[in-house]
C-alpha cells in the first residue's frame, strides 16, 4: 500500500493542488484550508451552494497563492501565506465561532465580482484557535478551514468500486481528498485504527459524511444527482453516506508520493 496523491486545497471550496511531497502539520498539510470565503455576517462560504467556485483554480509559487477563473485565465489574485498585517475578525464555520484574519480590501472586491455578491476572503494563522471535536482529539488537536478534521484519505480502490456502480465515472477531485491510496481493496480504510505514512503517525478518527458537493462537477461547476444516489445506495449509515476517513495526525513530518503505508492498528 503507497500514497497514490497528495492534495492541497489552500482556499476552501477552490479548486486543488497536487503536490509530490508536502509537510505534515497538526491542523492539516501546510497551506491547506487556511484561507476561506464568507459572507456579509461571517458565515463560510462553500460550492455547496456556489457551485461556480469550482471553476477557480490554484496554483502554488512559493508562498504565494495564484487563484484564477478557469474560464478567464487572465482574471486572477496572487495571496500571500505570510501575512504580515491584517485585522481580527469573527467568523463562522458549521457551528464553530472563529478569529480570524482580515487582509486585504482587493481580495474581497475580487471574489466578490467573480459571485456577484458581497464575501470577505479572511485567513486562520498557525496560532489560531479551532479545537477538533473533543470527542474524536487526543492531544486538543486544532483544525483550520476544512469541515471538521484536518486530513481525509481515500483509497483508489473504493472509486473504482463507485465508478463500477455508476453509468458516467467520476474523477476522485468530486471528494475532495488530502491523500489517496492505492494497492488496497475497496474501503479497506474503513477497518484501519492507527497508520503510520512516512514520518506521520495517524489516528483515523471516523468515516466522512458527504453531501451534495459530491454532486457538483469540477470542471463545469454544474451539479447533478451522482454519485451521491448511488452511494447513497450502497454506503449509508444512520442516514448519512459515507466515503473515506477522517484522520488526525498524532505528529508533524513530511509525506511523499510513493510512502508506504503501515497499519498499526485495526478498529
Amino acid at each position: 500500500m503507497k500514497i497514490q496523491d497528495i492534495f492541497i486545497y489552500p482556499v476552501k471550496s477552490l479548486g486543488g493542488i497536487r503536490r509530490s511531497e508536502c509537510k505534515a502539520l497538526q491542523r492539516g498539510f501546510e497551506h491547506d484550508r487556511r484561507w476561506m470565503l464568507v459572507d456579509h455576517s461571517g458565515k463560510f462560504i462553500t460550492q455547496r451552494v456556489e457551485h461556480s467556485l469550482a471553476l477557480l483554480n490554484t496554483e502554488m509559487t512559493g508562498h504565494i497563492a495564484h487563484i484564477y477563473c478557469k474560464d478567464e485565465p487572465k482574471q486572477k489574485i496572487a495571496l500571500n501565506f505570510d501575512p504580515e498585517t491584517g485585522r481580527n475578525i469573527a467568523v463562522t464555520i458549521w457551528n464553530d465561532d472563529v478569529t480570524a484574519v482580515h487582509l486585504s480590501d482587493e481580495a474581497d472586491e475580487w471574489f466578490s465580482d467573480f459571485l456577484k455578491r458581497p464575501c470577505k476572503l479572511v485567513f486562520i494563522p498557525e496560532t489560531g484557535k479551532r479545537p477538533v471535536d473533543p470527542k474524536y482529539a487526543e492531544r486538543n488537536e486544532q483544525v483550520s478551514f476544512a469541515d471538521a478534521f484536518p486530513y481525509l484519505l481515500i483509497s483508489q480502490a473504493s472509486l473504482d468500486d463507485l465508478n463500477r456502480r455508476l453509468l458516467q465515472p467520476v474523477p476522485m477531485d468530486r471528494f475532495r481528498p488530502n491523500l489517496v491510496v492505492s494497492g488496497t481493496d475497496a474501503f479497506a480504510e474503513d477497518t484501519w485504527a492507527e497508520i503510520k505514512i512516512g514520518e506521520v503517525h495517524f489516528k483515523v478518527a471516523k468515516p466522512c459524511a458527504r453531501c451534495i458537493l459530491t454532486t457538483v462537477d469540477q470542471e463545469t461547476g454544474k451539479r447533478g444527482k451522482e454519485p451521491l444516489q448511488t452511494l447513497s445506495s450502497y454506503r449509508s449509515t444512520d442516514n448519512k453516506v459515507l466515503f473515506g476517513q477522517n484522520l488526525i495526525a498524532l505528529n508533524e513530518g513530511i509525506i511523499r508520493e510513493n510512502d508506504d503505508i503501515e497499519i498499526i492498528s485495526y478498529k
